[in-house]
């Protein structure tokens, strides 16, 4: 095979990549997911996302985070980040505040200090880190750290999210909720993603009052 023929081939199959990606793009689809309370009722603030083997080989770190305290509380409560993703925890309290977390997916202390901390805390286990002060037991937040790109978070006024774009498969649908006990597992079912995209319908029992 000529050296001229095997460069016009490469080119051709080069030329040809970009427009198979679109099609790649063009085939992820949306998917709808209603959580509701034991009652029916919807769940605001309830974490969802769709893990498979290929959304864990797609998940790379989010850009840096941030969760800070503000008037002895954690801002957001809660925050949903992948694996690898480093989170500042700034203190903008008049107070010092001592963080930390002994939740096995990280395990990490911040004495008493003021201001922003030099470096972020990286969050490169998944699993759910339950975040404390030492000084002021009313503060607690929730780090929700997930291997896939696929999440999202039901909003404060509703039970109702979507997730997009995500490409058709088989996946298990997962959804948590800081109201669960600490250590329990997230809500579990499958759920099959086609062309046209996929609803479901979740109802969580369990949840503290």
């Amino acid at each position: 095979m000529s050296a001229p023929f095997v460069y016009l081939r490469a080119r051709r199959v080069a030329l040809a990549l970009p427009a198979l990606c679109l099609g790649c793009a063009a085939w992820a689809a949306s998917v709808q997911v209603d959580v509701q309370d034991a009652a029916g009722k919807p769940l605001s603030g309830a974490v969802v996302f769709l893990e498979s083997a290929e959304a864990q080989r797609l998940v790379k770190p989010l850009a840096e985070q941030e969760m800070s305290q503000e008037k002895r509380q954690f801002v957001p409560d809660v925050r949903v980040l992948t694996v690898g993703t480093g989170v500042r925890l700034p203190n903008r309290d008049t107070v010092r505040h001592h963080v930390y977390s002994f939740s096995p997916a990280k395990k990490f202390e911040l004495k008493l200090y003021t201001g922003t901390p030099a470096q972020p805390v990286l969050f490169d286990v998944p699993g759910v880190v339950v975040l404390g002060c030492n000084i002021h037991d009313q503060m607690v937040g929730w780090i929700v750290v997930l291997e896939t790109p696929y999440f999202a978070q039901t909003p404060a006024t509703a039970g109702r999210v979507f997730i997009d774009p995500v490409p058709p498969g088989s996946y298990r649908l997962r959804t948590w909720h800081p109201r669960l006990p600490v250590g329990a597992p997230a809500q579990d079912q499958a759920l099959t993603v086609t062309t046209g995209g996929a609803a479901a319908t979740v109802r969580m029992t369990g949840l503290a009052p």
